[in-house]
């Protein structure tokens, strides 16, 4: 058996063609109609007028065949033009049928996991509408993506909405973003959850915090993954117009075995007060390094910096903690940094954060991470942030515990005026070296004290 395959576009393109073919023919028969079919005689004798009228006779013969020709030519465009269409048509009736069966085929293949569970087997979550705080719908139980969740209704008197949570997402499938937090007009709304992550697919962010007009709404912690990959990270805080800044949202939890913390969301700007970074989410059981703080927000005017957010703890087997977020800018002080994520058994402790710089006192470095339980060295400590007029000390580092060296201290900052900052304090250790002090922060006034050596079995 022979098939035809019918390309329509094609069709209608060469009727095109064949159109402007026959009106080509049309107007080079009619600039010649008048030269062949009234031919002069050459002389006024018999002959000659014999000779004209043959030639004449010709000519009119041709242009009758080229009328015929051409009508037959208008009627073979026709055809080709409606054969065109009929395809096209024949496709799009087809077209219809077929999706409809697909939808049929679905929609049976759902409708009992909705009754049983509420959610279908195949298909993507949806979304919570803008304004409501709704929550994403959550995806297929096989295949879908969680839908993200509505954003927070809008305060004009009081706190702004919290936003609605991601949708969870399918077996083959990603959670769904948090919604954001609406605005307040004293406090933002706080930002919405991440979904979680499928099998095989991310977890959703989580929501920024809405803006008020006093305080920031805080951010949404990330979502976690289910057995493998890293934990989303959480959402910003908002900006607090005349107050603080709203903390930000803790990062989701690795993959139940294995899989990095996500990162906390950094912390709102404020007015006086910067809001507080998020902590770091933990690592998934056996491996995965912890997730890092997020960073203290900053201030517009006299205050103080957000303090960063602490960073997660490690996985079982040879993975360090997540670094301390740095703290925000201060025009009085500056913010803490965070403090380091500790290892598990294996593994090193985390860098405490820098502390925030400032016009006035810089803030103080975040403690280092302690190593893991069995092996592994501690975090060093933060640097001390600097200051216009004090600098601030440097963070101790952390403990190796059993085996493995204690964390460096942190520099002491820099002071502008008066006196710098302190380093910190070296780790201790069993069965190691004891960490280096930190160096002392210099000042314009006076040079900070470095700080003192760890101990260990081995110095």
């Amino acid at each position: 058996m022979s098939y035809l395959v019918a390309a329509p576009e094609f069709l209608a393109s060469a009727a095109t063609d064949l159109s402007n073919i026959g009106s080509s023919l049309t107007a080079a028969n009619a600039a010649a109609a008048g030269t062949t079919t009234g031919v002069l005689a050459a002389g006024t004798d018999e002959v000659s007028a014999a000779v004209a009228s043959l030639f004449a006779g010709h000519g009119r013969a041709f242009q009758a065949l080229s009328a015929q020709a051409a009508a037959f030519h208008s009627e073979f465009v026709r055809a080709l033009s409606a054969a065109g269409g009929a395809y096209a048509g024949a496709e799009a009736a087809s077209a219809v049928p077929l999706q409809s069966v697909q939808q049929d085929l679905l929609g049976a293949i759902n409708a009992p996991f909705l009754v049983l569970s509420g959610r279908p087997l195949i298909g993507n979550g949806a979304p919570g509408a803008v304004g409501s705080g709704q929550p994403g719908g959550n995806g297929g139980w096989l295949i879908g993506n969680g839908g993200a969740g509505g954003s927070g209704i809008n305060s004009a008197a009081g706190t702004g909405g919290t936003g609605g949570a991601g949708g969870a997402g399918g077996l083959f499938g990603a959670g769904g973003s948090g919604g954001a937090g609406g605005s307040g007009a004293t406090t933002g709304g706080v930002g919405g959850t991440g979904g979680t992550g499928g099998l095989f697919g991310a977890p959703g962010v989580g929501g920024r915090g809405g803006p008020g007009a006093i305080i920031g709404g805080a951010g949404g912690a990330g979502g976690a993954a289910l057995l493998f990959g890293p934990g989303a990270p959480g959402g910003v805080g908002g900006g607090g117009t005349t107050s603080t800044g709203g903390a930000g949202g803790a990062g989701g939890h690795g993959g139940l075995l294995f899989g990095a913390g996500g990162g906390g969301g950094a912390g709102g700007q404020g007015l006086s007060t910067g809001g507080a970074g998020g902590n770091g989410g933990n690592a998934g059981l056996l491996f995965g390094a912890g997730g890092s703080g997020g960073a203290g927000g900053t201030t517009l005017s006299a205050g103080t910096g957000g303090a960063g957010g602490n960073g997660g703890g490690a996985g079982l087997l040879f993975s360090p903690g997540g670094a301390g977020g740095s703290g925000g800018f201060g025009f009085t002080a500056g913010g803490a940094g965070g403090a380091g994520g500790n290892g598990f058994l294996i593994g090193a402790g985390g860098a405490g954060g820098a502390g925030g710089d400032s016009g006035g006192i810089g803030g103080v470095g975040g403690v280092g991470g302690n190593a893991g339980m069995l092996y592994g060295t501690g975090g060093a400590g933060g640097v001390g942030g600097g200051g216009g007029t004090n600098g601030g000390n440097g963070g101790d580092g952390g403990r190796g515990v059993l085996f493995g060296n204690g964390g460096e201290g942190g520099a002491g900052g820099f002071a502008g005026t008066a006196t710098g900052g302190a380093g910190g304090n070296g780790g201790n250790t069993l069965f190691g070296f004891g960490g280096n002090g930190g160096i002392a922060g210099f000042g314009i006034g006076t040079d900070g004290t470095a700080g003192k050596p760890g101990s260990g079995l081995f110095g």
